[in-house]
């Protein structure tokens, strides 16, 4: 059973060891049994490390690779195996897949999946996923190999804006009749930043009232959703946290007031709406 929020790890990019260490240990009180984590994520593998061993037993651990190729994807799972100081990861995915290129690389012949199921066989990994920002992408993927979970981006300004990249109902529909779990991202996204100043750490201007924080939240958790990954800077967190600890159904008015206020909004994904 995983909670409803997850530890998204890209949130310690350039952290201090004792700023990773204070977020495993909130996230832990506040119990959070979900970890996401990547090479990619700056600093996060090396900073997770040395403290994975006090609480591997406690939580599902998931990591990913951008990697298409077989050989790169072993080198890489086996440097995150060290780093993150396991013998084996509950979930191991196939990172970035955005485009049919992707998808064609990954599970050709000779591809990152191939690395992946002898992983499988030997144990260093029990399930595996795929992650991106592309629906279409995504779902191709998922017509084409039985992975075990998907994550994508899931929040109400994309529900206000449906075209083949935001409207979420075919891969929602395909994810259930494949039985595969599903991982929201940038539940609490408001839209890219339109200025130079930014206030956070997320690539994206996020919503910050503890309100609409916790509207978005409920939104993307009333989806067939397992978790949702906590956004990329640790300031965010305890507004998402409190609102996953008062998660409810949100109301038909509530959802009228996120309708109007994600028609100024544009989503993230893709970067041009028509």
């Amino acid at each position: 059973m995983a909670s409803v929020v997850s530890f998204g790890a890209a949130a310690l990019w350039d952290s201090t060891e004792q700023t990773a260490r204070k977020a495993v240990e909130n996230a832990m009180a506040h119990g959070i049994n979900y970890v996401d984590v990547a090479p990619s994520y700056g600093r996060a593998e090396g900073l997770l490390g040395p403290l994975v061993p006090s609480f591997r037993d406690e939580v599902f651990l998931a990591c990913k690779t951008l990697k298409r190729e077989k050989t790169g994807a072993q080198d890489e799972l086996r440097a995150s195996l060290r780093k993150l100081q396991t013998d084996h990861f509950d979930l191991y995915q196939v990172h970035g897949i955005n485009t049919s290129e992707d998808v064609d690389k990954t599970l050709g012949k000779g591809g990152a999946i191939e690395a992946f199921l002898e992983a499988k066989d030997e144990g260093t990994i029990k399930h595996i996923g795929v992650t991106g920002h592309s629906l279409t992408a995504l779902t191709e993927a998922l017509r084409r190999f039985d992975f075990d979970t998907v994550m994508f981006p899931l929040n109400f300004v994309m529900g206000a804006h449906p075209c083949a990249e935001t409207d979420t109902t075919a891969i929602l529909g395909l994810a259930k009749e494949k039985d595969v779990g599903v991982l929201a991202i940038k539940a609490v996204a408001r839209r890219r930043w339109e200025t130079d100043e930014r206030k956070y750490r997320t690539w994206y201007e996020p919503l910050d009232g503890q309100g609409d924080v916790d509207l978005a939240l409920w939104y993307t958790l009333s989806h067939p959703v397992t978790t949702a990954v906590l956004p990329s800077d640790l300031c965010l967190w305890p507004k998402v946290i409190d609102a996953a600890e008062r998660l409810r159904a949100p109301t038909e008015e509530e959802l009228s007031y996120l309708k109007h206020k994600a028609r100024e909004l544009k989503p993230l994904f893709p970067t041009v709406i028509g």
